[in-house]
């Protein structure tokens, strides 16, 4: 399977600085990012990776529940996924991811209800990304400086 990459490039501090986003293995853009406008109400323009991880969550649930609708001898029509990444303080100190909520709204055929909250849950539990959201038993680092 193949790996995908984003990298970011970042100047300054981390109130007064700002950085760019690059989704690198695509080539499809690139995204200012800030830590003021972060936290702020309004964006303004720039991402987050908050944004970002919603951004992949709610397309990966889109694929895992199309999955399991498929599994569960239904056809989606058309599906809405949207996932609400919220940053909050960590107890520990800092920051930390304190909630994410998805919202699906699907037309399928061949499902009932309650088949369609069962294929719901389902996607849910076997997604890749809430797999990963779920807990992380080793994050790799590489890091240099560099003169």
């Amino acid at each position: 399977m193949p790996t995908r990459t984003a990298r970011t490039a970042w100047t300054g501090g981390l109130q007064d600085g700002s950085g760019q986003v690059d989704l690198a293995s695509s080539g499809v853009g690139k995204y200012d990012v800030s830590f003021p406008k972060r936290t702020a109400d309004n964006a303004d323009g720039t991402t987050s990776p908050e944004e970002l991880i919603a951004a992949a969550h709610s397309s990966c649930y889109a694929m895992a529940l199309s999955a399991e609708i498929g599994r569960a001898g239904g056809t989606p029509q058309s599906l809405d996924v949207t996932a609400a990444v919220t940053l909050g303080p960590d107890p520990a100190g800092g920051f930390r991811i304190s909630g994410i909520d998805l919202t699906v709204r699907g037309r399928v055929t061949g499902l009932d209800a309650d088949g369609f909250a069962a294929a719901a849950e389902a996607a849910k539990a076997g997604c890749p990304v809430s797999k990963a959201l779920a807990g992380v038993d080793n994050i790799g680092l590489d890091a240099a400086l560099e003169s």
